[in-house]
Order: structure tokens, then sequence, then C-alpha cells
């Protein structure tokens, strides 16, 4: 059984299905078209499962605005604690098997198991969101510019920042999320030089809790306060909850990630600690694909979301940001300058 500690917010329904979930996975409320041979779509979350309040919750929105405009069955699946790519494989499967197309699997882990079942399957699209290794005539790979989200993110920091010193949270110490370490340090480097950037990863690899665990994020971010940093900006998936409720408490801003983390309701009682968050239209991403399946064209490849096309960008819900009209100028400029090609974001810290 998975079992993840979620901060009390994140509401008794989010726990209850995390409890349910098997190696193959588990349906969620809005799956009844699982199991039928009726137009149907399907995700398969990532670690931390639907209720982190960012990247798999995303997810879930795209898929229930395709059932909603597009008048399609959804049906999704949880992943279980220190599940093998052989319990994906059997989820991927499982889901394609009862007719779903598309079939998504959110996140990079899915990867190897995308690569197995894809070809068995070549009238059924599978995506992936945030890999591109894995490719084939029936694969999507939606893919993002993470690091440009995070440079802009980095802008705000360094002009907020009161202490001259920010923390940076990753939740497990992969290429993809050094991607938000490096863009975030680039943006706050280039901004104001004299600001201490203060990096930490939860976990290593094959260890992913970093990425499930609200209390070692907030442990980390702890850690990092106590350090003086006034701003903490964690990508960590359902982890990085923890990371907010620290910095929350403490008084001090946090940034979000993947979702307008201010908006979630699991988030509500720290909101006005959230400063701002990167955002990636995962929603988007995903429900394009749907469509473009039940269109008849359904894309794939790489498709690729950058600043260019607003696939990532940086939330403006909090008005205490807005009301920061210097940091909003800056963060529009340098926008502006990713776009135009005066500011190259590195990938790597």
């Amino acid at each position: 059984m998975r079992r993840i500690t979620r901060i009390a917010t994140v509401g008794v329904a989010s726990a209850a299905l995390a409890l349910t979930a098997t190696a193959c996975g588990n349906k969620s409320s809005s799956d009844a078209g699982s199991g039928s041979k009726e137009a149907g779509a399907a995700i398969a979350y990532d670690i931390g499962g639907r209720g982190d309040q960012s990247f798999n919750d995303a997810a879930y929105a795209g898929l229930t605005k395709a059932e909603t405009d597009l008048k399609i069955k959804g049906s999704a699946a949880e992943p279980s604690e220190g599940e093998s790519d052989a319990d994906k494989v059997q989820r991927l499967t499982e889901l394609a098997r009862s007719g779903n197309n598309p079939v998504i699997g959110v996140g990079f882990a899915y990867a190897p198991a995308i690569k197995k079942v894809a070809p068995k399957f070549p009238k059924t699209t599978f995506g992936i969101i945030d890999d591109s290794s894995v490719t084939g005539k029936n694969i999507a790979n939606m893919v993002f510019n993470e690091e440009q989200g995070s440079y802009l993110a980095g802008v705000a920091a360094a002009k907020v920042t009161k202490s001259k010193t920010v923390g940076f949270i990753g939740g497990v110490e992969t290429p993809l999320i050094k991607k938000f370490e490096a863009g975030f340090a680039q943006g706050v480097k280039e901004t104001d030089p004299s600001v201490k950037v203060l990096s930490q990863y939860l976990t290593q690899p094959p260890n992913f809790d970093g990425f499930s665990k609200p209390d070692l994020g907030k442990a980390a971010a702890q850690g990092q306060l106590d350090k003086k940093a006034d701003v903490v900006y964690a990508a960590a998936g359902l982890a990085g909850s923890g990371s907010i409720e620290a910095t929350s408490q403490a008084g001090k801003w946090a940034i979000g990630v993947d979702s307008d983390q201010y908006s979630q309701k699991g988030l509500a009682a720290y909101k006005d600690h959230i400063l701002t968050s990167v955002t990636k239209d995962v929603a988007d991403s995903v429900y394009n694909l749907i469509k473009s399946v039940q269109d008849g064209k359904p894309q794939s490849g790489e498709i690729r979301y950058g600043l260019d096309k607003d696939g990532v960008g940086l939330a403006d819900s909090n008005p205490a940001y807005t009301k920061l009209t210097d940091v909003v100028a800056a963060v529009e400029k340098a926008k502006k300058d990713i776009v135009d090609g005066k500011i190259t974001v590195k990938t790597t810290p």
C-alpha cells in the first residue's frame, strides 16, 4: 500500500483514494468508463498521486476538462509505494485493454513502461509527460521548459528577499528537477548577484519519497528558514506542500510549482504566503492530446511547451504579488528577453 503523510488540508477524499491504491492502480471517482469499450481517455498518476495540489492534480484537471468538453469517459490509476516498472507496465496495459485512447503516463517514470506497452497497442496513442527519451509513431512526448518559468521565479525571489537569502528545494535529484534549480538560481543571480541561494534535494534515486512525503519538504524548508532564507521555492510534488506549510507558518514567502498553488483548495490555509507559482500547462497538454485523438489527428513526437506559448509561466493570482509593481515589471521584462532570445536559460546548475 502507498502510505503518504499529507497535510490535513488535502482532505479525507484524497487520503481515502491513496489508501485504496494497489500495485496495478485504482479508479478515480470519475472513472465510469473504465473497463468498457466506450470512447475514453486515461491517465496514470505519478508518485504522490491525485491530491498533491500540484503536478498530478494538473493532469487530472486536463482529464476532467476533456470529460466535460468532449463528452468522453475518463479513467485514472494511482501508483503504489515502491512499485516497479512491471507494475507500471501492468497498469498501462490494463488501461489500454479497457479501450482508453489516449493513455497518458504522468511523469518521466513511465518511460520504460510506455516503451514496452506502446508497440503492443499500435492503434492507441500513448502520452508521456516530462520525457522525450522514448519515441514511437503512437507516442506523444509532452515536455516543458521548466527552467524558463523557474528563471522568472528567481527574478521575483531576488526582488522580494530582505535577508538576501533564498532557498530551492528539489524533491528528487533528477535531470528534470535540476532544470528547476538551474533556472531559479540563474534568475536570482542575474537579478541580484548578492543574493545567496540555498539548494537542497530531499532524496536521491531510486528513492522517490522526495515527491510524496510532505514531512520531508517541511523539514527542509525549516532548515533553510533557520539559515535566514525568506523566500523558498520547492519543486517537489506533494512534498512541496510541507515546504509551503513551514514557510507560511514562519511568515515568509513560498513559491509554488506546476499548478497555481495559491488557488489550490488544499493549500488555502497558507495561500497568503504563496507569492507566486511556476506553472506548467500540464492540464492543457493532457486536454490537447485527448482532443487530437478525438479529432482523428493524434499528436505524436515531441510537443514542447515554453514561455513563447505560455506553456510555462509565473502565476499572478495573489493580489500581494500584483501590488509589487517593480517585481511584476522585472518578471515581464525577463520573460520578454527569454522569448526574444536575449536570455538563454541554463538547464543544469
